[in-house]
């Protein structure tokens, strides 16, 4: 019965992060900011099925196979959004100090629809 309890915890902490990065990945404005978003809440949560799944299964090949795949996830993740920063950055992508979020505005009028993600000067 608590074997039962902490797979299904691990699953759905699994879950959730996952949700928390899709969300992230769909609602942030740039390219720096959905990376963020989908590597750090993606490792978690693919980790802590990962990990659900040597509960289930225990040390045995199976349960091998998901430490070998949390390993795996820890090592490459964190390589692969470093290569995305640096081919945006390459290739011209603007780091800004501070977002705007989209004007709400635009949805409702096509003719504002079409922004850049460059930041407006302010006066401050």
């Amino acid at each position: 019965m608590i074997h039962t309890a902490v797979v299904v915890g691990l699953i759905a902490i699994g879950v959730f992060f996952l949700t928390v990065g899709t969300i992230g990945l769909l609602r942030l404005p740039n390219v720096y900011n959905r990376m963020h978003a989908t590597s750090k809440p993606t490792t978690l949560g693919t980790a802590a099925i990962f990990l659900a799944g040597f509960v289930e299964f225990g040390p045995g090949s199976e349960g091998l196979t998901a430490l070998i795949g949390i390993g795996f996830l820890f090592l490459t993740v964190p390589t692969g959004t470093h290569m995305i920063a640096r081919a945006a950055e390459q290739i011209g992508v603007p780091f800004l100090g501070s977002v705007t979020w989209p004007d709400p505005d635009a949805v409702e009028r096509p003719d504002r629809a079409e922004r850049t993600d460059e930041a407006e000067p302010t006066d401050d």
